[in-house]
């Protein structure tokens, strides 16, 4: 029985090769590899002929075997808490923008604020040989850092600040955020003003920290008006602290929240229960969600460059990439207070 040949354009398995699409698209396999990877610099007639080859051969791409082929994988892991919250939707996007062009994959995982799972999944992602890593915040376990200083890879870091690190950062001081919330709802000339912060990540924290900061310094901290829950934060939860924490503290006249869609919630109970805002409790709330400027009243909101910090992380990501310094490590992209009816 004749076995057939095995050369180096066929795999065992039957399965269509690169070799064999770049060889029905008339192109070379380096060619191909690029333009299936979305390369700019690749003609577009050229791109659609291994486009049309790969479709007509079935073949699909294998990153792993693309990593151990070349010693070098096209992919850069991005890690964020959540894929619910259009915060880390926008800059998921602003970040595909710009790698996408010049041929990297972008492998998402959402570990769900949980540190124990951004563990997993940064050693699962690790078999991948990935370029770089793109991570949210600073706040993870020890053995997740170890992994990432011995894998040598780039990385930066997106959402908060750390200069004294000695790490690429990109994102806006969390405590300014805070502070300039608590400026703004004193500048009001409210007297009795609360905190709402849910999920308790570490930017959370930060954030009810700067306000508190800036209470005391005023003298107007009262900590019977802080309230933490680790529950995730939801329209939903928002209403629910909103009712039970006014009903505690009929006198609070000031409210900022964590997040916007904790803020939206208190909105829609105090419509609901006929709370007059702001004449009664002004409510600020935090990130500038889309739907805020059309609440009613429209949401105050500190408005966060979510599409910015992406964009530039994955630019920041390019230039380690390519084996080049960062002139400037730790990039401060600011926010904005948007000053609307509920305040």
């Amino acid at each position: 029985m004749n076995t057939p040949k095995n050369d180096k354009n066929t795999r065992t398995t039957g399965r269509p090769t690169l070799n064999e699409v770049a060889r029905l698209a008339g192109v070379s396999p380096i060619t191909a590899s690029r333009a299936l990877r979305g390369v700019s610099t690749v003609a577009t007639e050229l791109v659609e002929k291994v486009q049309k080859a790969a479709l007509e051969l079935n073949y699909v791409v294998n990153p792993a075997a693309r990593a151990l082929a070349s010693a070098q994988s096209h992919s850069v892991v991005v890690l964020v808490p959540s894929l619910s919250n259009l915060l880390f939707i926008d800059t998921l996007e602003a970040i595909h923008q710009v790698l996408r062009p010049k041929g990297f994959e972008v492998l998402i995982g959402n570990f769900h604020y949980s540190r124990d799972e951004e563990e997993n999944l940064l050693r699962n992602y690790m078999a991948y040989q990935p370029r770089g890593l793109l991570l949210t915040g600073f706040d993870r376990t020890e053995s997740s850092r170890r992994m990432i200083e011995a894998s040598n890879i780039p990385c930066v870091y997106m959402m908060e600040l750390d200069s004294a690190a000695g790490l690429n950062c990109v994102g806006f001081s969390q405590l300014a955020a805070g502070e300039t919330a608590a400026e703004h709802l004193l500048s009001r000339g409210r007297k009795r003003l609360a905190y709402i912060g849910a999920q308790l990540d570490q930017r959370t924290l930060l954030r009810g920290e700067g306000f508190r900061r800036a209470l005391q310094k005023a003298g107007r901290y009262d900590p019977d008006l802080e309230v933490l829950t680790p529950r995730a934060s939801s329209v939903g939860l928002g209403g629910e602290l909103f009712l039970q924490l006014l009903a505690a503290h009929p006198d609070l006249d000031a409210i900022f929240f964590g997040n916007d869609d904790l803020a939206q919630g208190a909105l829609l109970e105090a419509l609901r229960c006929g709370i007059k805002i702001p004449e009664q409790v002004a409510i600020l709330g935090f990130n500038d969600l889309p739907m805020s400027e059309h609440m009613v009243p429209r949401l105050s909101s500190i408005n966060t460059p979510r599409e910015a910090i992406g964009r530039r992380s994955a630019e920041l990501m390019l230039t380690l990439m390519a084996g080049n310094s960062v002139a400037k490590p730790v990039q401060d992209m600011g926010f904005e207070l948007k000053v609307r009816e509920s305040t």
